[in-house]
């Protein structure tokens, strides 16, 4: 079960660099490089305001089975993913903090 803590440890700042590259890089490739949409659905927090959080995180863990949605669980932990929808959510942050 996914459930959303705010107070769940974030990623340190370099895995944070790190999480914000993949993002850009990986996730872009198929959401836009802005993240307004591409062969994907854009990742802005304009489009992921209604979405569900524990959704979301589901969905960057898992994938979307029979979509080109894969899963991220090989690459990143389910902290990871939480605080990727996160940073989405409030409107990603174009290098790490």
């Amino acid at each position: 079960m996914i459930a959303a803590t705010a107070d769940a440890a974030e990623p340190d700042s370099a895995r944070q660099r790190e999480l914000v590259r993949l993002v850009r890089q990986d996730c872009g490739s198929c959401h836009g490089m802005t993240l307004k949409g591409g062969l994907g659905l854009p990742l802005t927090a304009e489009a992921l305001r209604d979405k569900p959080f524990d959704g979301l995180v589901a969905t960057v863990v898992y994938g979307r089975p029979g979509t080109a949605m894969p899963p991220w669980k090989t690459m990143i932990s389910e902290n990871e993913a939480e605080w990727i929808v996160r940073q989405l959510m409030q409107g990603f942050p174009e290098e790490a903090r």
